[in-house]
């Protein structure tokens, strides 16, 4: 018997065979019978991490650095007691005292407190500290640094990125006056850095806490002094020397008037003249 001819058959085998397998290697055949083996490929290298980019969602874009400044002046009957209170306030709604200066005169005392608390906090702890006492003055502003802040961190990244090209030229250099040159540019960068650093350390702080300047006086009252006991006898001296002081005020005073008094008495002799031949 003769088997039907199946051209389809062996491909169809040799393709469920592949199938059914996984080789690690592949074997191929060269012209001349041998067997190339081939390698697995090596595995590929992990891309590089990519730069952070901007979120654009809308949320990011309402993300803004705030700057908030409160101030706060109360009249209070116990400053001791005051002070007391908001020292407890500031603890409990995690702030910090930074400054406290007191003053103390014959009519007051005073005393002024800078504290810093997270800016969540600067509303709730300003109601609790105007109740210490009578409020004469309160305020609360924000200033919006978020472009001098996205300024800054960008001037930042830019240094440094000058100061590393500045190194990698410094390693290169072989010449005295190149190495002194470089090494100078390198100094003058790491200056500007360093101002840069600080200035935005100063930002962050300002964002991360919030200041209240509060101001606390307590009037004082000044005591009365206690009126003299004047003795009879005394009083009689006084009224003596008080009459004579008077006398001898009028006795100067008639004196400083003696050219009216001048003026008078020609005025008389004249008047009394004229009367006597006028009746004569």
């Amino acid at each position: 018997m003769v088997m039907p001819k199946l051209p389809w058959l062996l491909p169809a085998l040799v393709f469920l065979v592949g199938c059914g397998s996984q080789p690690e290697q592949t074997v191929l055949q060269s012209p001349t019978g041998a067997a190339l083996e081939m390698a697995p490929p090596p595995p590929s290298a992990p891309a590089p991490p990519e730069e952070a980019t901007p979120d654009p969602s809308p949320d990011a874009a309402l993300h803004r650095q705030l700057v908030y400044n409160a101030e706060l002046d109360l009249k209070v009957k116990d400053l001791p007691r005051a002070i007391s209170r908001v020292d407890s306030l500031v603890q409990a709604n995690r702030g910090w005292t930074q400054t406290a200066t007191q003053t103390r005169t014959d009519d007051e005392w005073r005393q002024e407190t800078t504290i810093r608390v997270r800016p969540a906090q600067v509303t709730a702890l300003l109601a609790r500290l105007s109740n210490l006492g009578t409020v004469e003055r309160k305020s609360l502003t924000s200033e919006d640094v978020t472009a001098e802040h996205a300024d800054v961190t960008a001037r930042l990244r830019n240094k440094r990125a000058l100061e590393q090209r500045y190194l990698a030229l410094l390693q290169q250099a072989h010449k005295v006056s190149d190495v002194l040159e470089v090494e100078e540019k390198v100094g003058a960068v790491r200056e500007e850095i360093e101002a840069i650093e600080s200035r935005l350390k100063v930002l962050n702080d300002e964002v991360a806490f919030s200041t209240i300047t509060l101001k606390l006086y307590q009037p004082l009252l000044l005591a009365a002094p206690d009126a003299p006991v004047i003795s009879f006898g005394s009083r009689l001296l006084e009224a003596v020397y008080g009459g004579w002081e008077l006398t001898a005020s009028l006795v100067v005073g008639i004196l400083y008037l003696w050219p009216i008094w001048v003026l008078l008495g020609v005025g008389l002799v004249v008047w009394r003249t004229w009367r006597h031949r006028r009746l004569s």
